[in-house]
């Protein structure tokens, strides 16, 4: 049953209430004395919101004051408030928030404001999703409390209005769109808002606001506004650079401390990344490049030229279309900046020329990838360790872009690779193992060569034997996550991921030649555990290894997995299917696990069990054209499209309603083998006798 008050108590706060609206002074003081004295009685503040919101026989000013009064106890004593009580107040609170009176109204707003201020957003859950049902509401006055909030000074409040939009945009942005120009205004001003806790709550909602389809409507009469904002808040600030040790230059002596081995890895995308060639939906303007003006006149302030560089990284995705007919003159200015005496332009350089890769290993490669590449690896073995750091994640990119473009170089990129074996730190170490990894994966059979394979596993065996001294050794770390998880500490993630990875690489480049080292270790026995492993990146890092030693050395794999998976093909098939055909996957899950990688599992399915995988062709035809048109020629891509050819032999009619996408896949391709060319004739050519008859 619901709090109710008692009559007598009720009169005496209603008298308590009137009597502290008197001028006189006495009367106020005995006022203050008579509500310290309530305030040691729980239910007191039960009355307080039960006057504001319920009471509605009396005046506005008076149920008001009860609020106000409620407010400041919150303010004071809110943590010693019993369960039941704040409880109470928080549902009067939502059950009255479209109360008719406007100062009633904003009084609600405030005890909202103040509650939330008190870090109970965490704990009132029922906030955000009351106020999303309130915006579904036609009474305006039940949609004002959210903007109420809006204007409150408290930097908290400010904080949680700006999540709580966020999430509505994620949720309900339909009922957003009457008020967005109101709700954009204050997002800008909040984006510089002097409280960089604030500021950085607001930027998430233009994030959150891209992905929204509606996005460019409503940002189209803002955007000059905006993009000016976005920018100035991108230059470091004396603090950033005090913080970052933006006036160190030369730091590849100094020990890494143990808070600094926390790397962010460069993240190796699945195989057969999806490509956009240049096909971003953005524009953009020719304003900013002055023809008669060279891009190596700029004599730029560095922390400005540092901020700039940053820019035309992070529109490098979006705006492709307009960024490419700039890109012959802008790729060597980034290249010659890569020398830059500011070891925070260096690096962010790094970074950013990393997102034009693609574009640049498209083009002659005397003219852009071989200096870039060159530069890269002179930045790789940078005397600074930020620069080491974003040199060899930005060459790693570089590599998963250019794949075997990169085997002229494989001796040079090699030697470098090597030599920052005895110039790394203990962070950037993680980091190169990482990049010999990428490159291993890359370049494929090409690195299986006696010279570079002597040159590159002396040092990485010499890097774990002392690795293994010092606690540090990846496969013990694996043993301690299997045998003895009571003896030691957990096991450090990045490290497990690093040596899944790097082991990744090297059976790919190693080929067959890895079936001794595997024969005389228990790595798949560890590799069992760690696929079981609750981090998803360890996961999905562990099952990549058990890809590549299957085909460097399945013999030794078999006996884990049994004979016959004919009886599980349905089920993986069915999950398969799903995701592939998932409207509006997120763009995150499209670049971390990929479509295409699915695809690519379906393709493979097809080639051993065509039988089984047909029936279900018409269900996914079309995304897995789709999804496989924009890789480029690799094994991956050659077994996927072997394994659908199959399946399409089996069943024609399953690719009949979406004949034309397939024909399109097929076209995607530079040199198929002869085999496969052969196979694409017979089902697309005018001989082909698998859907003539059909089509």
């Amino acid at each position: 049953m619901a709090w109710q008050p008692e009559e007598t108590g009720l009169r005496q706060i209603l008298q308590l209430l009137k009597e502290s609206q008197s001028p006189d002074t006495a009367t106020q003081r005995n006022v203050q004395q008579k509500l310290e004295e309530l305030n040691k009685y729980p239910d007191f503040n039960n009355y307080l919101i039960f006057v504001l919101t319920k009471l509605t026989s009396e005046d506005d000013p008076t149920r008001s004051l009860s609020g106000l009064i409620l407010k400041n106890n919150v303010r004071a004593h809110f943590e010693k408030f019993p369960e039941e009580v704040t409880s109470f107040i928080k549902a009067e609170c939502l059950n009255s928030i479209g109360d008719p009176s406007p100062l009633i109204r904003a009084t609600i707003g405030i005890l909202v404001t103040t509650i939330v201020s008190k870090g109970e957003l965490r704990n009132w859950p029922e906030l955000l999703p009351s106020l999303c049902t309130s915006l579904d509401s036609d009474d305006y006055n039940v949609c004002e409390n959210l903007f109420f909030l809006a204007t409150d000074e408290d930097t908290e409040v400010r904080k949680n209005v700006c999540r709580a939009l966020v999430m509505l945009v994620e949720v309900r942005m339909d009922r957003l769109i009457p008020h967005i120009n109101s709700i954009i205004e204050y997002m800008m001003l909040r984006t510089q808002d002097e409280d960089d806790s604030v500021a950085l709550e607001a930027c998430e909602f233009w994030l959150s606001l891209a992905e929204q389809p509606i996005c460019k409507d409503v940002l189209t009469s803002h955007i000059e506004r905006l993009i000016p904002i976005l920018v100035k808040g991108m230059k470091y600030s004396e603090i950033d650079i005090i913080l970052l040790k933006g006036d160190v230059e030369e730091d590849e002596m100094i020990p890494d401390k143990e808070s600094d081995i926390k790397p962010r890895f460069h993240k190796s995308r699945t195989h057969s990344q999806k490509h956009q060639d240049a096909d971003g939906d953005g524009e953009v303007s020719d304003d900013g490049f002055d023809d008669d003006d060279s891009l190596s006149d700029w004599n730029l302030n560095w922390e400005i030229k540092e901020s700039g560089i940053l820019v035309l990284g992070a529109i490098a995705e979006g705006c492709m279309n307009g960024m490419v007919p700039h890109l012959p003159e802008l790729i060597p200015y980034l290249i010659s900046c890569l020398s830059d005496k500011k070891a925070l332009v260096r690096s962010i350089t790094c970074w950013t020329l990393s997102r034009y890769a693609h574009w640049v290993v498209g083009q002659p490669h005397e003219m852009y990838l071989k200096p870039l590449m060159t530069e890269l690896l002179k930045r790789v073995l940078d005397a600074n360790k930020r620069v080491q750091e974003a040199a060899c994640s930005a060459f790693a990119t570089l590599e998963e872009e250019a794949c075997t473009e990169l085997v002229p170089y494989l001796g040079f990129i090699l030697e470098t690779l090597v030599y920052a074996f005895n110039k790394y730190q203990h962070k950037n170490l993680l980091i190169l193992y990482d990049a010999i990894g990428t490159l291993a994966d890359s370049v494929g059979h090409h690195l299986n060569k006696p010279d570079y394979v002597n040159m590159l596993m002396p040092p990485l065996i010499q890097k774990w034997n002392v690795l293994k001294d010092e606690d540090k050794d990846l496969f013990p770390l694996l043993e301690a996550n299997m045998n003895s998880p009571d003896q030691f500490d957990p096991p450090d993630k990045d490290f497990m991921i690093v040596a899944l990875d790097l082991l990744s690489g090297l059976a790919e480049g190693l080929e067959q030649h890895i079936e001794t080292l595997v024969a005389n270790s228990n790595i798949l026995k560890l590799l069992f555990q760690c696929m079981q492993d609750p981090m998803p990146e360890v996961r999905q890092s562990s099952f990549a290894l058990l890809g590549d030693l299957t085909k460097a050395c399945f013999q030794h794999v078999k006996p884990c997995i049994g004979n016959d998976i004919n009886p599980y093909i349905k089920l993986v098939l069915t999950q398969l299917i799903d995701i592939i055909n998932r409207p509006n996957t997120p763009k995150t899950l499209l670049e971390n696990t990929g479509k295409s990688t699915h695809a690519i599992t379906i393709g493979r399915l097809g080639l051993v069990c065509p039988q089984e995988v047909a029936p279900m062709l018409q269900q996914f035809i079309r995304q897995w054209c789709t999804s496989l048109r924009n890789i480029r020629d690799n094994e991956e891509k050659d077994s996927a499209f072997r394994g659908v050819c199959h399946m399409i032999n089996v069943n024609p009619g399953g690719v009949v309603q979406d004949f034309i996408f397939f024909c399109d896949a097929v076209a995607s391709w530079n040199v198929p083998k002869q085999d496969l060319k052969e196979m694409f004739y017979k089902i697309t050519g005018d001989k082909g006798k698998c859907c003539r008859s059909i089509l």
